[in-house]
C-alpha cells in the first residue's frame, strides 16, 4: 500500500478504509463459521468415538494384534426379492464376463459386541433439490456452489473497494483492499489448512477459492498501483516519489504478487511444475518483508499471514517421516508401487500423502519433489502402506524406470528395488463423512483412482470384521482403457471379496479398448466381472439402493437404513458424470433409501 504522503490523496473522510475492510474480514470469517456450524454435528457424531482422534492426523508405526483366524465360508443362497444385481450390472456386449457368485453370504456373523458408528446426514441429503442446484456443473470439475462462493466472496471486495471511493481518484482504499486479503490468500495456501478443519474439507478442496482469492489481490495491488502512478504522471512528481524506499518496497511487492500470478497459470503449472512451486515459495517469502517496508502500519496482517505459513511448515515437519520402501512396476498398469511395510497407522481410507524420493537416480533437483499419492490399503493391515503411482510424466517416469532396475541387494529377481523415501501427511480424505456409517456404499472410480476404493474397500470391511459398520451392500465400478490392467490387481481383489464376510462385495472393471489378450471367463475369480464397455452408473445405483432397502443379514438386517455414499476418483469427468446422475434420482427413492452423499475424491 503506497505511503501517505503529502502528495497522495487521502480516502473519503465519511469511510474509515482501515475499519472498512477490517469488518469485511470479520464478515467473511462469519460467513465461514456459518458453513462450520453445517458441518458441527458430523463432526460431532464422527469425534465421538475416541479411535477417530487418533486417525487421519499423523502417520505412525504400532504393534499389530494378531488377531483369530476366521471361521469358514459357507455360501447361502441370496435373498429373492429385490432386483438381481447381475440383471442390472452388466451390458449386453456379447464378450462381457461375469460370476454369478459375487452374491455369497457368510452368515458366521456375529452376535454381539457390534458397535455400529453413529450417522448424521449430510445437508445434501436433507435439502436434495437444493443440493442438487449446487452440484450442478458449469464447467468441467466447477460447480454451480463453487461459483456462488466465489460470487459473495468479490462481492464483499467489490463493495469494499467501491464504497463512496473512485479506485483512480482514491487508490489508497485498493491498497487497503489487498492488505485485507493478504491473510486469507495464505491461510487457503496452507496444507494443513485451519479452515478446512473446521470445515472438514482437505486443503486441496478449497485451493479454487485461494486461486481465486489470489487473483484478486493482483487485481486490488495493480489497480493501487496504476492509482498512484497516474497521479504522479499528471502531477509531474513521478521521478521524485519513485526514489522513496517506501515507493520502492512497493513495486518490489507488486512484482512479487505479478510473478506469482504469471507462473501460475495453467501452462506453467503442467509444463513446469518446479517453476511454478519455486516462485510461489520465493516470492510469498519476499511479499511480506516487501510489503511491510512499504506500509510499516500494516504489521497485523503481515504478522498474521507469517504466523499462519510458519505454523504450516511446523506441521508439515512434524508429519514427516523417513523410510526405506520397496518399489516394483506393475508394466499393465504402467504404475509404479511403493510398499512401506513399517509405516501402519493413522490414516483414513481416501487419505493422500505427499512423496519423496530421495535418490540421485530421480535427477539433480527431481529428489526434492513432492507429489501427492493416494494411499492404496487401510490403516492397521501386515502390508503397512502402500501407494500406487501412475506414469504420467517426467517424475514419475523416472520412478517407474528406477522401478525396473534392480537394486544391487535385491533377492527378488528383475524387479524392484529399495529406496529411502520422505511421506508427508496424511492430507484430504473424506472429512467428517464416514463410509462405514452408511447402509451401502459405491466407489466410481476411473485409472489410478482404484487406490482409492481398495483403501475404502479394505477399510469398510476391516471395521465390518470388528462390528463397527452399518454397511450391507459395497459395489465398485473401474474403468480401465484396456482389460490387461486388471491381471495384477487379480490376487488383492480377490482377496477382498473374500473377506467380505458381514457385506456382500462386488467389483465390476469395464474396459473401453479392443485388446488381444483379453482374460477369459476361468480367469475371474468370484464375485469379479469384466465388461466391455462404459459402466452404466445410474443402472448400478438404482440396483444397489433396491438391495440397501431390503438386504442384510444378522444385526444388520433390523438396522434403520441410513442412506447410500458415492465415492468417486478419477478424471474430472467422471466426478461429473456421476453428479448428473444422483441429480435425477426420483425424490421417493431417494427419501426411501435415507440419501445419496457423493464425495468426491
Amino acid at each position: 500500500m503506497e505511503a501517505t504522503t503529502q502528495s497522495a490523496p487521502s480516502t473519503s473522510p465519511a469511510v474509515d478504509a482501515f475499519q472498512l475492510v477490517f469488518h469485511i474480514d470479520v464478515f467473511l470469517l462469519a460467513l465461514a463459521g456459518v458453513f462450520a456450524l453445517f458441518a458441527l454435528p458430523r463432526a460431532v457424531a464422527r469425534f465421538s468415538r475416541a479411535a477417530e482422534w487418533r486417525h487421519g492426523h499423523i502417520l505412525r508405526a504400532i504393534p499389530l494384534e494378531r488377531r483369530a483366524p476366521k471361521p469358514p465360508m459357507r455360501s447361502v443362497q441370496p435373498p429373492t426379492s429385490g432386483p438381481s444385481a447381475a440383471d442390472n450390472l452388466t451390458s449386453d456386449e456379447s464378450h462381457t464376463f461375469h460370476s454369478e457368485a459375487h452374491l455369497i453370504r457368510h452368515p458366521a456373523a456375529k452376535e454381539e459386541g457390534w458397535s455400529l458408528p453413529p450417522h448424521v446426514c449430510a445437508w445434501s441429503s436433507r435439502v436434495p433439490t437444493f443440493a442438487n442446484l449446487l452440484r450442478y456443473r458449469l464447467d468441467e470439475g466447477f460447480s454451480l456452489g463453487q461459483a456462488l462462493v466465489l460470487v459473495i466472496y468479490s462481492a464483499a471486495l467489490v463493495y469494499a473497494g467501491f464504497l463512496k471511493s473512485n479506485p483512480f481518484a482514491d487508490p489508497l482504499r485498493t491498497g487497503f483492499v489487498a492488505m485485507s486479503q493478504i491473510p486469507v490468500v495464505y491461510l487457503l495456501a496452507t496444507k494443513n489448512n485451519i479452515l478446512g478443519i473446521f470445515l472438514g474439507l482437505g486443503y486441496e478442496k478449497l485451493n479454487y477459492i485461494h486461486r481465486f482469492a489470489g487473483t484478486l489481490l493482483v487485481i486490488a495491488s495493480n489497480v493501487h498501483s496504476l492509482g498512484y502512478i497516474y497521479q504522479w504522471t499528471i502531477n509531474h512528481t513521478f521521478s521524485k516519489n519513485i526514489r522513496m524506499p517506501a515507493h520502492i518496497w512497493a513495486f518490489v511487492a507488486l512484482v512479487s504478487v505479478d510473478l506469482i500470478y504469471l507462473f501460475s497459470i495453467p501452462f506453467f503449472r503442467r509444463r513446469a511444475y518446479n517453476l511454478f512451486y519455486c516462485s510461489h515459495v520465493v516470492f510469498f517469502i519476499l511479499f511480506l518483508p516487501a510489503v511491510h517496508a512499504h506500509q510499516p502500519g500494516i504489521w497485523p496482517y503481515v504478522i498474521a499471514a507469517a504466523g499462519i505459513i510458519s505454523l504450516d511448515y511446523l506441521i508439515r515437519l512434524m508429519k514427516t517421516r523417513v523410510y526405506n520402501a520397496r518399489i516394483r512396476p506393475l508394466p499393465d498398469l504402467t504404475l509404479t508401487r511403493i510398499e512401506v511395510p513399517q509405516l501402519n497407522a493413522g490414516w483414513r481410507a481416501g487419505q493422500h500423502v505427499r512423496l519423496r524420493v530421495l535418490s540421485s537416480a530421480m535427477g539433480w533437483i527431481g529428489w526434492a519433489e513432492s507429489h501427492p499419492f493416494t494411499i492404496a490399503t487401510a490403516a492397521k493391515t501386515p502390508e503397512g502402506m502402500v501407494l500406487l503411482c501412475k506414469k504420467t510424466g517426467g517424475w514419475t517416469g523416472r520412478l517407474y524406470d528406477m522401478a525396473k532396475v534392480a537394486g544391487y541387494a535385491s533377492d527378488e529377481g528383475a524387479y524392484g528395488r529399495t529406496v529411502q523415501v520422505m511421506i508427508e501427511g496424511p492430507y484430504g480424505g473424506p472429512g467428517h463423512c464416514v463410509f462405514a456409517s452408511y447402509s451401502a456404499a459405491i466407489f466410481i472410480v476411473g485409472g489410478s483412482g482404484i487406490t482409492f476404493a481398495l483403501s475404502a474397500v479394505q477399510d469398510i470391511l476391516q471395521r465390518d470384521s470388528e462390528g463397527a459398520s452399518r454397511v450391507k451392500i459395497i459395489e465398485v465400478i473401474w474403468s480401465v482403457q484396456q482389460s490387461a490392467s486388471l491381471t495384477p490387481l487379480v490376487p488383492q481383489l480377490a482377496a477382498l471379496i473374500q473377506q467380505s464376510i458381514y457385506a456382500p462385495l462386488k467389483i465390476s472393471v469395464h474396459y473401453t479398448r479392443a485388446s488381444d489378450n483379453s482374460p477369459g471367463k476361468d480367469f475371474l475369480p468370484p464375485g469379479l466381472t469384466l465388461t466391455a464397455g462404459r459402466p452404466k452408473i445410474a443402472k448400478v445405483l438404482d440396483a444397489v439402493m433396491s438391495r440397501a432397502v431390503s438386504y442384510g443379514s444378522n444385526v444388520k438386517a433390523s438396522l434403520d437404513i441410513t442412506g447410500v455414499v458415492v465415492g468417486v476418483c478419477g478424471p474430472t469427468g467422471l466426478g461429473d458424470d456421476v453428479a448428473q446422475v444422483i441429480s435425477q434420482v426420483d425424490a421417493g427413492r431417494r427419501w426411501a433409501v435415507g440419501g445419496i452423499e457423493m464425495h468426491e475424491e
